[in-house]
C-alpha cells in the first residue's frame, strides 16, 4: 500500500471542508469514477491530496456550464490518468474562460420588458427550444441574456416548433464535435508542450492564451459555417429550381 505523503494530507472531511462539498458527494464521485480512491493509509485511512482537490474544483466548474454527471464522467475518461493537480487547474483555468454566462432567473413580466414585447405561451416554448431559457422556481425562468434578442428575432420567422428543436440538436452535435477537436489540437499542441518547457507559469499562460484564442476561434467557427450553409442551400435551392 502506498504511505501517507504530504501530496495526499487529506482525511475525507479535511476535503470535504476545503472544496466546498459535502463527504457524502466525495464518495459519491469516487463511485462513480470521477475521482480516483484515495490512499489508505495506517487504520485504513483514506487520504487525499492536491488532484483530488484539483479534480473536484474542474468538476464544480463543468457542472457550473450545466454539463450532467455522464457527460463529465466522459469528458474526464478523455483526461490522461496521470494528470498532476496543476495539470488540471490549467483545464479549470480553460473550462472557466470558454464558459457561457451563468443563466439568470427571471420572472415572466421582467422578460417580456427584456424582450421588449408581450410573449404568449407558445413564444416562451419557442424560446426555451432554442436554448434562449427554461423553466425556473416558481413559475418563473432561466434566462440566458446573451440570446435573448436573437430569440425575440426569430419568434417572427414562420419555423415549426419541431423544426427548431431539429435545428438546434443538428447544431449542438456538430459543436460538440468541434470542441472536442479543437480541445484535443490544443492540448496536444499547444499545452502539453508549453507544459514542458515552462511548468510553474503553465497555468497563468494557458489561461491568457485561451481568453485571447476565444473570439478568434468563435469568429472563425461562425465564418466557416456561413459559407458552408450558403453553399448548401445555393446548391439545394438551384436543383429545386431546376
Amino acid at each position: 500500500m502506498a504511505d501517507v505523503t504530504e501530496e495526499a494530507a487529506y482525511t475525507v472531511d479535511e476535503l470535504a471542508a476545503r472544496a466546498g462539498v459535502t463527504v457524502r458527494t466525495i464518495r459519491f464521485y469516487g463511485t462513480r469514477g470521477l475521482l480516483p480512491p484515495p490512499v489508505i493509509g495506517p487504520r485504513r485511512v483514506g487520504h487525499y491530496g492536491r488532484d483530488h482537490l484539483s479534480r473536484l474544483a474542474l468538476i464544480e466548474e463543468l457542472q457550473h456550464q450545466g454539463m450532467t454527471l455522464a457527460a463529465i464522467e466522459r469528458y474526464l475518461e478523455q483526461l490522461p490518468a496521470d494528470l498532476s493537480a496543476q495539470d488540471l487547474a490549467i483545464h479549470r483555468a480553460l473550462v472557466a474562460t470558454w464558459a457561457p454566462e451563468s443563466p439568470e432567473p427571471v420572472t415572466r413580466a421582467e422578460l417580456e420588458r427584456r424582450a421588449g414585447r408581450t410573449l404568449s405561451d407558445e413564444d416562451v416554448e419557442r424560446l426555451a427550444a432554442m436554448g434562449v431559457l427554461d423553466a425556473g422556481a416558481d413559475g418563473g425562468y432561466l434566462l440566458d441574456g446573451s440570446l435573448l434578442r436573437l430569440g425575440a428575432e426569430l419568434l417572427d420567422v414562420p419555423i415549426a416548433h419541431e423544426t427548431i428543436l431539429a435545428s438546434r440538436t443538428v447544431l449542438l452535435e456538430h459543436a460538440r464535435s468541434a470542441a472536442q477537436e479543437l480541445s484535443r489540437l490544443f492540448r496536444d499542441e499547444v499545452w502539453g508542450p508549453y507544459r514542458e518547457r515552462d511548468p510553474e507559469h503553465a497555468t497563468a499562460a494557458m489561461k491568457s492564451l485561451s481568453a485571447h484564442m476565444q473570439p478568434i476561434v468563435v469568429q472563425a467557427l461562425v465564418t466557416a459555417f456561413q459559407r458552408s450553409l450558403r453553399e448548401e442551400l445555393r446548391g439545394a435551392l438551384g436543383a429545386g429550381g431546376r
